[in-house]
């Protein structure tokens, strides 16, 4: 089959965006995104520029716009894109992900999603002294089990960068960061749920999710996002987390 692909570029000498189209032939519906990106890259135009890792959904760096919803360029094959099964041709649109400055084409800048992660602790916090038969800290599989879901989070930008609430205002923390917090705010071990808790309570904080359901759809990884942001919201109004 054919695809046609209309991709947005952006040359920072130039300082100006505009779309590049290009036909693909012998394309099979089993063909990723990612996959013809590359055939356009390596067989018409050197110059498109894309970041990518490992191509299997892992680490979350091709994460772009494709046909206006955000999603993982590795993980979505043509077929998916086909409106009809009988269709010969395919007609794609290919564009970096929105809330975050464009460095080269399909590239953003991703600085400003990072900073907004490192601002609620993502990482674990208990300064008891490990037990002396040497076990850590055990945990019971239904304590396992209550933040299992935020755990699988690989820091894509998909969901952020979904959100009109980020859209507006580039200072909230997005959900991708409050999906961290989450991760660690419920898990028994931690100690560190009150401090995540009062940032997550800043006036760019959770309170600026307005429930629009964009980030749980755009995640490749299909974590509830909105269910997370509710339970931290939850657990701000009752001071209970459980």
């Amino acid at each position: 089959m054919k695809a046609s692909l209309r991709v947005r570029r952006y040359s920072p000498d130039k300082g100006s965006s505009w779309w590049g189209d290009y036909t693909l032939d012998n394309v099979n519906p089993n063909d990723s995104i990612l996959d013809l990106l590359h055939r356009i890259k390596w067989e018409q135009d050197g110059s498109l520029t894309l970041r990518r890792s490992c191509a299997h959904g892992v680490c979350g760096s091709d994460a772009m716009r494709i046909n206006g919803a955000n999603a993982l360029a590795c993980k979505t094959l043509v077929a998916r894109l086909k409106k009809n099964e009988k269709d010969t041709q395919v007609k794609i649109q290919v564009e970096p992900i929105l809330g975050l400055p464009v460095i080269k084409d399909l590239v953003v800048d991703m600085e400003p999603f990072f900073e907004h992660y490192r601002s609620v602790l993502p990482y674990f916090i208990n300064d008891q002294e490990i037990p002396a038969d040497g076990r850590e800290r055990l945990q019971t599989q239904e304590d396992r089990a209550r933040f299992d879901d935020t755990t699988k989070c690989i820091l894509c930008a998909a969901c952020t960068t979904s959100c009109p609430s980020f859209w507006a205002n580039g200072k909230y923390v997005g959900p991708a960061a409050i999906v961290q917090a989450h991760r660690f705010i419920f898990d028994s071990r931690d100690e560190g749920a009150e401090a995540r808790l009062n940032i997550a309570n800043e006036n760019f904080g959770v309170w600026r999710c307005r429930t629009a359901f964009n980030c749980t759809n755009a995640c490749p990884r299909e974590i509830e996002v909105t269910k997370a942001i509710a339970e931290v919201k939850m657990a701000l109004t009752t001071g209970v987390v459980a």
